[in-house]
């Protein structure tokens, strides 16, 4: 089954930039089995090349407020997509995008990275480049258990 991951996300806002970092690191250092697509403030318009590379699921990755610790990763429910609970700097509601893309790909998960600062002109932060790295490392190792990164709402680790 093939996997795409879609991040979302503008590089010049500091931490928002989380998505196309990770879009990035995919590119240079590719993973067999997942495609990827930087789909940075406007992934819906990408939506036509998710329809031609018929993947098996989806991974949307972006940066959003969900008051935990910064660089904190989670797996986020559609319900919670729905409520627009988070902060976005996109275009359109991720809901929006996140149904559309359920109506093309049987799987789809989104999750959220935790910024620290979303500011024009600041790079991305240390805590937010770990998360980066460690979805990174378990789409890699194949091993991208979406329980073991936390469901939102669940307490923080001590």
């Amino acid at each position: 089954m093939k996997g795409l991951v879609i991040t979302v996300g503008n590089e010049l806002m500091g931490d928002d930039g989380a998505g196309p970092l990770l879009a990035r690191l995919l590119e240079q250092k590719r993973i067999p089995g997942w495609e990827v697509i930087n789909g940075g403030p406007a992934p819906e318009n990408y939506l036509h090349q998710v329809r031609d590379l018929k993947p098996g699921a989806v991974v949307v990755v972006d940066a959003c407020e969900m008051n935990l610790q910064a660089g904190s990763i989670r797996l986020i429910s559609e319900k919670d997509i729905a409520c627009e609970f988070f902060l976005t700097t996109h275009r359109l509601p991720l809901s929006f995008f996140i149904s559309a893309l359920k109506e093309l790909v049987p799987e789809v998960y989104f999750i959220g990275i935790q910024p620290a600062v979303v500011a024009f002109g600041l790079p991305v932060s240390p805590e937010v480049k770990q998360a980066v790295e460690t979805v990174y490392q378990k789409l890699q190792d194949g091993k991208l258990d979406f329980q073991c990164l936390g469901q939102l709402g669940e307490k923080e680790d001590a």
